[in-house]
């Protein structure tokens, strides 16, 4: 009996490092590092080269995602964010709103704004462009 329980409790850890390790993903720094503040003023990101910033905000009855990435101003740079829902534990997330910026420099993108009463995660992708080896994905907590 014993056994069966030690069996269950580790699967259930693994379940939840797989869903869990994701959204752990959003606090990424390196080399020089400088602290900015989102538009909004609610959120500040510590900016690194090549690494998305991601957020949500309220929007109405509901939120927007948005990510931000700084870069080089040579750089053809790349931020594709969305909006994630999942409608039941374990079920899978499913994109609910995206948007993407493809710009010269530093970029930011704002999804359409997601009305739901499901769980919501939003995640971002940035990088060089044209070097999809070095884009990054940044996800936020479920909230």
């Amino acid at each position: 009996m014993n056994a069966r329980i030690a069996a269950l409790m580790v699967a259930a850890a693994g379940i939840m490092a797989a869903t869990v390790a994701p959204a752990s993903a959003a606090t990424v720094t390196a080399g020089s590092t400088t602290s900015v503040t989102n538009g909004a003023g609610g959120v500040s990101c510590t900016t690194v080269l090549n690494q998305p910033c991601v957020w949500q905000e309220k929007d109405g009855g509901g939120v927007v995602g948005v990510a931000q990435v700084s870069a080089d101003p040579g750089q053809l740079t790349i931020v594709k964010v969305e909006v994630r829902t999942q409608r039941a534990w374990g079920s899978p997330w499913l994109p609910a709103a995206s948007a993407t910026t493809v710009t010269q420099g530093s970029a930011k993108a704002v999804t359409p704004r997601v009305v739901t009463g499901d769980l919501k995660m939003v995640c971002a992708t940035a990088g060089p462009a044209l070097e999809a080896a070095q884009q990054v994905t940044t996800c936020t907590y479920p909230f």
